[in-house]
């Protein structure tokens, strides 16, 4: 996967903070034009008891107008994920928020896993479709809330590898969680090899 990551806090109250959000994410561009990578993966905003939903997404979207100048000229996706922040709680408004900046090089970076605690992950590849720019693929357990390895959990991959397939999309899929526990961890690796392998067969 050829993404580099800068966590934000771009909606932060603090102008001070905004601004050093801003330039990890200037050096994030700098260092994925170094590696060769195509795509910086952003967490936009976080809501807080002292930020509102209203406050994230305008400050989230202030903040991504100013930066996306530069990853535009170095030729960088800004990949925006969804992760359990309280914030771009459904499919619509993902979608919303990424079309808000009218730019090839502002994209979903969708998160399985992270969906599966409050939506079905089918639901939302079709709804984001052509948006989506990455893919992580992580196990998730709705009864225990938690998260599992990939094939352990309750997350139906064959309608998730249908409704990517039915949107065209035919890019990376990064697996991300821990290996299993053990005394090898190449074999570790292997599981979540084979695990890979078998929700792609799907």
């Amino acid at each position: 996967d050829r993404s580099i990551v800068a966590y934000g806090h771009t909606p932060d109250p603090d102008p001070g903070v905004r601004e050093k959000s801003l330039a990890g994410v200037a050096a994030s561009i700098e260092t994925a034009v170094a590696l060769g990578a195509d795509t910086v993966l952003v967490v936009p905003a976080v809501v807080t008891p002292d930020v509102t939903y209203e406050e994230a997404w305008e400050r989230s979207a202030e903040s991504v107008c100013r930066i996306l100048p530069v990853a535009e000229k170095k030729g960088i996706t800004l990949g925006i994920e969804n992760v359990w922040n309280k914030f771009l709680l459904s499919p619509l408004e993902f979608a919303g928020y990424v079309d808000g900046f009218g730019s090839e090089y502002v994209a979903a970076y969708f998160d399985v896993g992270n969906i599966v605690a409050y939506g079905y992950p089918d639901h939302w590849i079709r709804t984001l479709g052509e948006r989506i720019g990455k893919v992580h693929l992580k196990g998730f357990d709705a009864g225990k809330h938690a998260f599992v390895q990939l094939l352990d959990g309750t997350i139906d991959w064959a309608r998730v590898m249908a409704a990517l397939r039915d949107v065209g999309y035919d890019g990376w899929l990064t697996a991300e969680l821990l290996g299993p526990e053990g005394p090898d961890p190449l074999e570790g690796l292997g599981r979540i090899s084979r695990d890979m392998d078998w929700i792609l067969a799907g």
